[in-house]
């Protein structure tokens, strides 16, 4: 009898359990139906500091005024999301707002899915003149701003200053040629009598991409597709050819460490890097930050390097950009836009660039508290923000605007990998060009376009 008595004891703590969570739900969604604000809901692919930031933009959007009500939600990845905005557009399920990266930006205006900022900011004379140039251009098309810039990144180099110190070594020019950067990679190698390897670079597409974009050649016809829609791509120009010849230099003299590919690649290069293994490396800006916490001031970065003799063409920003969705009323999309207007305001975009290592999009940022505190602490920090600011937008340094660039970089990385391990660089190069050309036109034959 004992044990029946407990057995019902439990199943009656178990629905009483039940009712409170149901009655938790249904209070929530209660909130949301009698609520008399307009609900926006946001997808985002920020973790860790960037999702911590984005949660506390929105709770101040959200006090700060009474009309709308932002929910913001975490759906994974870039190119998940991207796929569950293409199959949940037209339902209740999908966002008013949502982030895209850089290389979706083809894709999403061939879409017809979205409703450009252009649209908000010509209806409401907003000046877009705020958003640094550099930014803006990866998402413009025809003079037309499609979606806001948001967590916007560059390529940089990162070098230890406290190896070069212990050997004596003279660092290279903030704005570094090739040559600049293999003299201390080879003297690092040289003086720790290889103790310390000089450089390295992940076989990663991005990295590529920026190397033959600051050379000033497209790696796609049609001005990498800005100018009409991209039929073929060129991986094998004799810019692509210089820059792979100058990390097989650095290779053949033994001062390169290959670390591969892939996350645990990116993982292990910065882990060498902050225990003085590594002298040099290349990644995202987005790193800076994070490098910094560890070395503080024995942390330098410089712009991204350039063929000898030659200026740099500068180079394209990569993150991702706000889109608003066409399939919400427009009152729902009105929100959105007050919601992206508060997100890129210099205020914010500094608090942003402070929280997280992303580069602040708009030109007011620098002169908010929070970065003029920041750079003025960690001038290093402020490295990166400059090239972004100073690079004249064209159409090599404004990114690819190709539908589906994915196996494009896969491609670029699979022939990355085989150059670092000795193979030919052209005959590498041509393999992955061959490849994606014929993704390329099996792409553009299915959907119309030639």
């Amino acid at each position: 009898m004992m044990k029946i008595t407990r057995k019902w004891q439990w199943l009656a703590g178990i629905v009483a359990v039940l009712m409170v969570v149901g009655g938790v739900v249904y209070s929530r969604t209660r909130v949301h139906a009698d609520s008399s604000r307009i609900k926006v809901v946001f997808w985002h692919e920020m973790k860790g500091p960037g999702q911590q930031a984005i949660d506390a933009y929105v709770k101040a959007f959200n006090h700060q005024q009474s009309r709308y009500e932002v929910v913001a939600e975490f759906e994974g990845g870039y190119n998940g999301v991207i796929q569950k905005i293409l199959n949940t557009h037209g339902t209740a399920a999908s966002p008013a707002l949502f982030q895209s990266m850089d290389i979706s930006t083809s894709q999403m205006y061939h879409s017809g899915f979205t409703t450009p900022m252009q649209k908000f900011i010509d209806r409401d004379h907003y000046d877009a003149d705020q958003i640094i140039p550099g930014a803006k251009a990866i998402v413009m098309r025809d003079n037309q701003l499609l979606a806001m810039p948001f967590n916007a990144s560059q390529t940089a180099l990162y070098y230890n200053k406290a190896v070069l110190r212990q050997y004596g070594i003279t660092p290279p020019p903030v704005d570094p040629t090739y040559d600049d950067i293999t003299r201390v990679a080879k003297a690092i190698h040289d003086k720790s009598h290889g103790k310390v390897k000089g450089m390295t670079m992940e076989a990663y597409s991005w990295l590529f991409e920026q190397l033959v974009a600051n050379a000033g050649v497209p790696v796609a016809n049609h001005d990498n597709g800005h100018t009409g829609n991209a039929t073929k791509v060129d991986f094998t120009s004799p810019a692509a050819i210089n820059a792979m010849k100058w990390v097989k230099e650095n290779i053949d003299y033994g001062d390169f460490m290959n670390f591969g590919s892939g996350g645990n690649a990116a993982a292990n290069e910065a882990a060498s890097f902050l225990a003085g293994h590594l002298g040099i490396f290349m990644q995202s800006s987005a790193k800076t930050g994070q490098l910094y916490q560890v070395l503080k001031n024995d942390l330098s970065v410089t712009y991204f390097p350039r063929p000898n003799g030659q200026k740099a063409n500068g180079i394209a920003v990569g993150g991702a950009a706000l889109w608003i969705a066409n399939d919400k009323p427009s009152v729902v999309q009105d929100g959105a836009w007050e919601f992206t207007k508060f997100l890129a305001s210099a205020q914010t975009q500094a608090d942003w660039q402070a929280k997280t290592g992303y580069l602040a999009v708009n030109k007011g940022a620098k002169d908010e508290p929070a970065l003029k505190k920041l750079f003025k602490k960690s001038p290093v920090l402020e490295v990166s923000g400059n090239q972004m600011l100073r690079t004249k937008p064209n159409n090599t340094n404004s990114g690819v605007f190709v539908d589906g660039w994915v196996p494009a970089r896969t491609a670029i990385q699979t022939a990355m990998q085989q150059i670092f391990a000795g193979q030919d660089i052209r005959q590498s190069l041509q393999t992955a060009e061959n490849t994606y050309n014929k993704v390329l036109e099996s792409n553009n034959r299915a959907n119309g376009r030639h």
